[in-house]
């Protein structure tokens, strides 16, 4: 089971990040835009409702583990893994100390106007398309690393 570890958690992390990078499209192409001029407090709750069980735990214990992982590894796919890891941090980063902070801000404060919170929420689109290309080039790097062999074999 051990030497099977480190390849179950690379790609639990490259389905995982499959799963965050399509949600997160469809959450900013078809979600997000119909909040625009309605109440942040009628908005509904996705972060609770979906993003907690999937990238918010989920994908932050994944890419630690698969940290120890790659770090570990010492086959021909180490480094891409460690850099998908590296990316995904970074993605990781950006969403504890801005995405999230923001988007609890604009759905618990009720005295703003219409038209602060559609400025926030432009803001929010606008830096989320950059969240997905970190997380498209962190898929993609897990999945050149997924397709090489790793360490005797694995």
């Amino acid at each position: 089971m051990r030497k099977y570890l480190p390849k179950v958690l690379l790609w639990l992390f490259v389905i995982n990040l499959g799963i965050a990078l399509g949600a997160g499209l469809f959450e900013s192409r078809v979600v997000v835009p119909q909040w625009e001029n309605i109440p942040p407090q009628t908005w509904t709750q996705t972060g609770v409702l979906f993003w907690v069980y999937v990238t918010t735990v989920p994908l932050t214990l994944l890419t630690l583990a698969n940290l120890v992982a790659a770090w570990l590894d010492q086959g021909p796919r180490r480094y891409w893994w460690l850099g998908a890891v590296a990316i995904i941090v970074v993605e990781r980063i950006a969403t504890f100390s801005y995405f999230i902070p923001t988007m609890l801000w604009l759905m618990n404060v009720e005295d703003l106007l219409q038209s602060e919170v559609n400025a926030a929420l432009s803001q929010w689109l606008l830096l989320d398309y950059g969240r997905h290309v970190l997380t498209l080039a962190g898929w993609l790097a897990a999945l050149k690393a997924f397709s090489l062999r790793g360490e005797r074999g694995s």
